[in-house]
C-alpha cells in the first residue's frame, strides 16, 4: 500500500498497468501495443510522462473510440494513474510503467500510432543531464518509425530553454517532420493548451507555454 499520491487507499491496477516484467525479452522480437487493448483496430495515440494521467482520464472519455496508452517511469505515478484508469472504467486506456524511449526503440512496432503526445516534460536543464531529455536526434527517428503516416508527435513545454531544443531539431530533421501549429485537445479547458496538472500549476504561476506539432513525413531515405 502506498501512502503518498493514493493517501492511504490501496491501488489497485489490474486490467489497467503493465510492470516492466509483464514485457518480453526483447530479443524475441517487436511487440504490438495495441494487443493489449480490447478493441484492438481502434485508433491508437501514446502519451509519454502521463504523471497522474489527467490528459488521458480527461481526453479518453471524450474519446471512447481511441485507444491511449500512457507511459510513465515513476512507479507511484504508475500506479496512481493506473488505478485512477480502472476507478473510472476506461477501458481504452492502459499504463504502462517502463522508460519511454526504450520501450520505442527496443518493443515498439512501427507505424502503430496516430499521435505521440508530449507534455511538460523533464526540462533537465543542466548542460550534463541534457542527453537525458525525451527529444533527442535518435528518439525523433524512433517517433517518425512508430507514427502511422501523416502521424503527429505533439510538443508543449513551458521552459524556454527546452523550447530552444525542441526548435532545433525540428529545424534539423525536417526531413522527418513537417512543424505546424498546435491544436489544443478537445479536453483542454478554457484558456489551457493541454489542461494536465502540471499546466495548471504552471499557469498560477504566470508561466509561459510553448507548443508545437510535428507531422510525420515520409521521405525515400527514410523509410516509414
Amino acid at each position: 500500500m502506498s501512502f503518498g499520491l493514493s493517501r492511504g487507499r490501496e491501488l489497485d491496477t489490474t486490467g489497467f498497468g503493465i510492470e516492466p516484467p509483464d514485457l518480453p525479452p526483447f530479443e524475441e522480437g517487436r511487440i504490438d501495443p495495441r494487443a493489449w487493448f480490447d478493441q484492438p483496430a481502434h485508433p491508437f495515440e501514446l502519451e509519454i510522462g502521463s504523471g497522474k494521467g489527467t490528459f488521458l482520464v480527461q481526453q479518453a472519455r471524450l474519446q471512447p473510440q481511441t485507444n491511449y496508452l500512457g507511459i510513465e517511469w515513476a512507479g507511484e505515478f504508475f500506479r496512481y494513474a493506473a488505478d485512477r484508469m480502472r476507478r473510472h472504467q476506461l477501458n481504452n486506456v492502459r499504463l504502462l510503467r517502463a522508460d519511454a524511449t526504450e520501450f520505442l526503440r527496443f518493443w515498439c512496432e512501427g507505424q502503430v500510432a496516430r499521435v505521440v503526445h508530449l507534455y511538460f516534460s523533464d526540462p533537465w536543464p543542466k548542460k550534463r543531464h541534457h542527453k537525458r531529455r525525451v527529444v533527442q536526434d535518435h528518439t525523433l527517428r524512433e517517433f517518425h518509425r512508430v507514427l502511422q503516416p501523416g502521424g503527429e508527435l505533439r510538443l508543449v513545454t513551458d521552459h524556454a530553454e527546452l523550447w530552444a531544443w525542441y526548435e532545433d531539431h525540428a529545424a534539423r530533421h525536417a526531413e522527418l517532420f513537417e512543424r505546424t501549429d498546435f491544436d489544443r485537445p478537445e479536453s483542454a479547458g478554457e484558456d489551457e493548451v493541454v489542461g494536465t496538472n502540471f499546466e495548471r500549476k504552471f499557469r498560477e504561476e504566470g508561466r509561459a507555454f510553448h507548443a508545437m506539432t510535428l507531422i510525420k513525413r515520409t521521405a525515400p531515405d527514410h523509410p516509414a
